[in-house]
């Protein structure tokens, strides 16, 4: 059974930072890229960052210098820190797991609220 378990959410004012974490079981961990994603109320879900098996990682535009992807393909975990965080980053934020070539594999995190504060 495959299970992506997001933590890391939470409350943080304007400038603060946190750090999320993914945990993933069931799957080929380093088979698949990794990504986050983020839903704000009434908004669609939108691509925050996705790291590859090798490392390789790519950024929404607007969060490049601000947000860094990481993963521990050890732990079976990947990261995702936010710094300077701004109201606009308040959302649901979802891990996402992605076979490259069986694209029918993919899967979801439940999310986590991150909410920042004015």
């Amino acid at each position: 059974q495959v299970q992506l378990v997001e933590s890391g959410g939470g409350l943080v004012q304007a400038g603060g930072s946190l750090r999320l974490s993914c945990a993933a079981s069931g799957i080929m961990f380093t088979s698949f890229v990794i990504g986050w994603y983020r839903q704000a109320p009434g908004k669609q879900r939108e691509l925050v960052a996705t790291v590859s098996s090798g490392g390789m990682t790519n950024y929404a535009d607007p969060l490049k210098g601000r947000f860094t992807i990481s993963r521990d393909n050890v732990a079976n975990t990947v990261y995702l820190q936010m710094n300077s965080l701004k109201p606009e980053d308040t959302a649901v934020y979802y891990c996402n797991a992605r076979h490259p070539i069986a694209t029918w594999s993919n899967y979801w995190g439940q999310g986590t609220q991150v909410t920042v504060s004015s």
